[in-house]
């Protein structure tokens, strides 16, 4: 075990990424058992506060993050052991940061809620993506080794680029991730039907195109209602399993100023007769007594 590590990770210059690695599954792990145990209300376990600030922990992940980018910067060229320590502060930070991508993306606290779901997606994405990369995978099939003249392996950069922004458009995210590393999986993806509530299916299938194809969407509803939810319920379980379990109810939002000064501008306007009518009305109330006539 030690020769293969040595081999495939110490002499491939790969130590940094390995700590990387290894820092952004520690931190998320122990930063979801932290939250969970404060969400339990365990006496030694509780929110950082000032005053009456609630500090979140991306803001401690922003600090850790700079601080390891910089310290690698500093120290690629002086040691590969404070280059791997300042790349596993990185990788604290980044685990800090993206375990509240939610709240990032919806600039709302959404972490118990079903949108907090999407901060473990992009911890996973971030972890398979690592590990692909620790196992040598390049992406896009790029090695980086071109010769002068050769227009070969841009043009193949350039296709498989290209086959990745179609999956991805398409919905299929796993696969548009999985086929970065592996290009095969890119072109089954892009060729295959996209998933009913994917930008392409809008463009393309939905009555909003400007050829609308019913077919193709009863056939992207029918895959996504038989293939697609028993994997997204395994998923959620998986999720449920390691994160907790995201079932807090979404606040009702009231309506902000702008919405009901935009309510107050576009409620119509009585017409000048009705309010005559109504003015005289209400002086002959005020007044008691009977209007001359």
């Amino acid at each position: 075990m030690a020769d293969w590590f040595r081999e495939r990770v110490v002499d491939a210059h790969r130590l940094p990424l390995f700590c990387f690695f290894v820092a952004l599954i520690t931190a998320f792990l122990c930063t979801r058992v932290n939250v969970r145990l404060i969400r339990a209300r365990t006496r030694w376990f509780g929110n950082v506060s000032v005053g009456e600030m609630h500090i979140h922990h991306v803001v401690f992940g922003v600090v850790l993050t700079l601080l390891g980018g910089v310290a690698g910067l500093v120290l690629s060229g002086v040691s590969q052991g404070w280059y791997s320590f300042s790349s596993a502060v990185f990788g604290v930070g980044a685990a800090l940061v993206l375990d509240e991508f939610a709240l990032i993306l919806h600039l709302r606290d959404v972490y118990w809620q079903e949108e907090g779901r999407t901060s473990v997606d992009a911890v996973f994405v971030a972890i398979a993506a690592t590990g692909l990369l620790l196992f040598g995978l390049h992406p896009l099939g790029w090695d980086g080794g071109t010769t002068a003249g050769d227009w070969t392996a841009p043009a193949f950069l350039v296709v498989n680029l290209v086959f990745a922004v179609i999956t991805l458009l398409k919905g299929k995210i796993w696969s548009g991730l999985l086929g970065l590393f592996v290009p095969p999986s890119l072109y089954v993806g892009a060729v295959r039907v996209a998933r009913p509530g994917s930008p392409w299916a809008r463009w393309f299938y939905s009555e909003r195109a400007r050829r609308p194809r019913p077919r193709l969407m009863a056939k992207a509803v029918h895959r996504e209602e038989r293939w697609r939810r028993p994997v997204i319920r395994v998923k959620i379980a998986v999720q449920e399993f390691v994160s907790g379990r995201h079932d807090l109810p979404a606040p009702a939002s009231p309506a902000s100023p702008v919405r009901r000064h935009r309510r107050r501008a576009m409620a119509p306007r009585p017409r000048r007769g009705a309010e005559r009518g109504a003015e005289r009305a209400g002086r002959h109330w005020r007044s008691g007594r009977p209007r001359a006539r």
